[in-house]
């Protein structure tokens, strides 16, 4: 049983030999712990420190955000074979040594997707702005609305992921996957569930990316997630819309009905009639177009599904292809002595 921890890094080469030197090798049910790291175009020395703590390194060329790089560790992880994937941020605010604790409901069968949740027990709520647990307060209840999830904590990046739930999730905004992740599980039926850790709220050394600008933050969140809303709730998003559009329609056509019936006149108010033909007219499209998007999110689901054993066959060949590889150099080589120790050598990955 192999588990891979993946750490998206972006100038994290103060902390980010701690985080690896930290993760537990010796975790019951498991043989095999690996490491690595997703260095997302960094300047300074995160890819050399990382290869000389004992990770395994992949480097983008330039910068591309969170989402992109923990889809590539996923992927990566699940190439090498990984019955398990735990994504860990690089700034230590999360301790690695709770990876174990994390895992438990996985190795158990009781879960196939855990996430860490910071908001959960009063008593190990991380110290930070206010207005940082208010927005994550309010970016989780958006993304339980849509996904249908009571989860405490929707934007935490310490998470743990069986096989079969990491090939599911499927994200698409390159700028953060948080949220886009849970919505994609819960719509695939992945069973999923928090785990209260403690958690330092404020960074030791440097700023966050993905939150150090709350507004943009925010926006980018609130972005994605109409994006996924419309993805994964079509029936909701556009029949939302739609009757925004009815209600406006009725308004209008009543404030003008009521005043015909009060003066026998539509004066001054006539050019309510116009808009409220048009909140109708536009309410209508809306609902039909929403049974459309509807129909074709089934269609959606489908094909994800085709996706997903795609994607698995697609692994487990490349899998079987590295032992076949392994095999015949060690028939080839049979003096040559591998040493696990040795820092493996660094990737690249194109922008």
């Amino acid at each position: 049983m192999k588990l891979v921890v993946v750490i998206p890094a972006l100038n994290e080469a103060v902390t980010i030999a701690g985080v690896i030197e930290k993760v537990p090798r010796d975790i019951p049910g498991l043989d095999q712990v690996l490491v690595i790291v997703v260095d997302d175009g960094s300047t300074d020395e995160t890819a050399a420190v990382s290869r000389q703590a004992g990770a395994r390194v992949i480097s983008f060329e330039a910068n591309r955000g969170n989402g992109a790089a923990v889809a590539t560790g996923l992927e990566a992880a699940l190439r090498d074979g990984a019955d398990f994937v735990v994504t860990i941020d690089a700034d230590g605010q999360f301790n690695p040594d709770d990876i174990r604790r994390l895992v438990v409901p996985l190795l158990e069968g009781r879960s196939e997707f855990v996430t860490c949740t910071r908001f959960a027990d009063k008593k190990t709520i991380p110290k930070m702005p206010k207005v940082k647990i208010w927005g994550n307060a309010a970016v989780t209840a958006l993304t339980n609305l849509i996904a249908g999830t009571r989860l405490t904590d929707a934007s935490c990046g310490f998470r743990a992921y069986t096989r079969d739930a990491a090939l599911k999730m499927n994200v698409f905004s390159e700028f953060d996957y948080a949220q886009e992740g849970l919505v994609s599980l819960a719509a695939r039926g992945v069973r999923i569930s928090e785990i209260s850790l403690p958690v330092r709220g404020v960074r030791e050394f440097g700023d966050s990316r993905i939150a150090s600008n709350l507004f943009k933050f925010g926006s980018k969140c609130l972005s994605t997630l109409l994006r996924v809303m419309r993805d994964f709730r079509p029936l909701l998003f556009f029949g939302s819309i739609g009757v925004m559009f009815l209600l406006v329609g009725v308004v209008l056509g009543a404030w003008v009905l009521i005043h015909w019936i009060m003066t026998g006149e539509t004066k001054p108010y006539t050019s309510f009639l116009t808009g409220s033909a048009v909140g109708l007219l536009v309410g209508v499209v809306l609902f039909v177009l929403a049974l459309i998007a509807d129909l074709l999110g089934r269609v959606r689901r489908i094909l994800e599904q085709i996706l997903f054993l795609c994607k698995g066959a697609s692994y487990d060949a490349a899998q079987r292809d590295a032992r076949l590889t392994r095999m015949f150099r060690a028939e080839s080589q049979p003096n040559e002595t591998t040493h696990a120790s040795h820092p493996a050598p660094e990737e690249r990955a194109a922008v």
